[in-house]
């Protein structure tokens, strides 16, 4: 088959990169990234488990703080604790169509005594300071750009409240509304957050890379100590507990009895626009989970024991990944006799030292390892 001759004057156009603009370069970077799939050319999201298909604490939890998904608290202090849980995504809906199949959804309970100034009900994950210094984001660059993007549905049409929050430095905050929400309707949130003179991450030390940098809020309800009417929403400010979630919130959700909210496909990612969520394969997804919390497994039986001395046994528990940190350990219950003396612990290997007998094991499921943010 014949190829069609191009002429020179054709391919002279004389455009070369050094032509364009910073602002051209982003539009043109922002224009292509959408092109590049889920991927996005590479591990572009900076939230771990943002679609919620983690969970080995548990399915379901009344408790505040980390009880169910991966990386996520759910803090509350309320009178009547909130249900938390890992549910599926409704098929036929917008997430799902996506290919999002988990999501993280909130229960209310019986608020009774009405919205308190002192109540306290969000959500939020830490990331550490180190990753987003080496992220790409110029964060003390205002033309630099970062996107916040997830999916919202409650079952009470209202605005709710959220933030990010730094840690380095002077604390700052970036409060947002998602907007009214329709009632039963899954809702894409998209926020563009630009650099800041003020924004500080540290990685001077193996230490303080490896501790919170950055927060990420979504509020169903903060009572009016944590709000102010001087606060600024979608611009950088200097942290106060009074602006935690912005202006004081609307109470309908959080005064209505087992209403409903519910959360799937967080994404932060270094761009001015929100592209496709970066999916990851499952395996992948618990790896960078089980660098901030190992344990409760269900398969397999348990960890067996060796002699130490005598009379005596180890038993050796190598984690699957480097964790953040040398891990908070919970005392196991263990099989075969003997008395539980010591644990020692490292970031990689865990070690039960149990007294008085040389046939003994603990169970999988009692293997728990915490180095959360």
């Amino acid at each position: 088959m014949a190829l069609n001759t191009v002429s020179s004057d054709r391919l002279a156009t004389n455009v070369k990169n050094t032509n364009f603009t910073a602002a051209e370069k982003q539009d043109l970077t922002d224009d292509i990234k959408p092109l590049l799939g889920s991927s996005g050319g590479g591990n572009k999201n900076l939230i771990i488990n943002g679609d919620f298909q983690i969970a080995q604490r548990d399915t379901s939890s009344t408790s505040s703080g980390y009880s169910t998904v991966d990386r996520w608290q759910v803090n509350h202090s309320v009178q009547d604790a909130p249900t938390s849980a890992q549910v599926a995504v409704a098929s036929g809906t917008s997430p799902y169509t996506l290919g999002f199949r988990k999501a993280l959804k909130i229960t209310n309970g019986n608020q009774s005594s009405g919205a308190t100034a002192a109540a306290i009900f969000y959500i939020r994950q830490f990331i550490e300071s180190q990753i987003i210094a080496q992220s790409g984001w110029n964060y003390t660059d205002s033309n630099s750009k970062i996107t916040l993007s997830f999916w919202i549905k409650s079952s009470i049409a209202q605005s709710f409240h959220g933030h990010l929050k730094t840690f380095d430095g002077t604390e700052q905050i970036f409060p947002f509304q998602t907007g009214a929400l329709t009632a039963g309707q899954w809702t894409k949130i998209t926020k563009t957050i630009p650099g800041n003179s003020n924004l500080q991450f540290d990685t001077n030390s193996a230490t303080n890379g490896a501790d919170r940098g950055i927060a990420i809020v979504v509020a169903p309800y903060m009572g009016t100590n944590y709000t102010d009417s001087s606060a600024t929403f979608d611009q950088w400010q200097t942290n106060s507990s009074g602006i935690f979630a912005g202006t004081d919130m609307t109470t309908t959700w959080y005064t209505t009895n087992d209403a409903t909210l519910e959360f799937t496909g967080f994404q932060f990612e270094v761009s001015s626009v929100a592209t496709e969520f970066d999916h990851k394969p499952f395996a992948q997804e618990l790896a960078l989970c089980q660098r901030y919390y190992f344990g409760g497994a269900t398969s397999g039986t348990a960890y067996y024991g060796g002699v130490y001395s005598s009379g005596n046994s180890m038993v050796k528990v190598f984690l699957p990944v480097l964790m953040r940190a040398t891990p908070t350990v919970t005392n196991p219950t263990h099989g075969g006799g003997g008395t539980l003396n010591t644990i020692y612990e490292s970031n990689h290997c865990i070690h039960y030292y149990i007294t008085g007998d040389t046939s003994v094991y603990v169970p999988r499921a009692d293997v728990k390892c915490d180095a959360e943010l």
